[in-house]
């Protein structure tokens, strides 16, 4: 993930940032994330550097813990994204994905389309 930011400035939104939890082998227990701080924490430094924002997905939420090391590796901003490939689910689990974002520190902008912020 670092070397993919560090190699492009195409894309101002990293998406699925934990696109490898989707494979999580059920044999294995639930996926926890502070078994692989360490390695989330260096891409959203290298992220929060790079002065781009992190989207929450909607429909496979981000694991809190993940958005609140965004907020705390200087992240500056969130979108949200729910892989809506039909109307009936735009925007399915926005609630749920802004209460994680605003419990991290993040706020809306004035419009619905702005990027959330930090707060304070």
């Amino acid at each position: 993930m670092p070397r993919l930011v560090r190699g492009s400035d195409v894309f101002a939104v990293l998406a699925h940032i934990d696109y490898p939890v989707r494979y999580w082998p059920a044999h294995a227990g639930p996926f926890d994330p502070e078994a692989f701080q360490e390695d989330f924490r260096h891409a959203l430094r290298v992220l929060a550097d790079s002065g781009r924002a992190l989207e929450i997905n909607t429909r496979l939420p981000l694991h809190p813990q993940i958005v609140r090391w965004w907020h705390e590796e200087g992240g500056a901003a969130v979108t949200f994204g729910s892989d809506a490939h039909h109307p009936g689910v735009l925007a399915r689990g926005f609630p749920q994905a802004a209460a994680v974002a605003e419990a991290s520190g993040f706020r809306p902008g004035r419009h619905p389309c702005d990027f959330w912020t930090r707060s304070g």
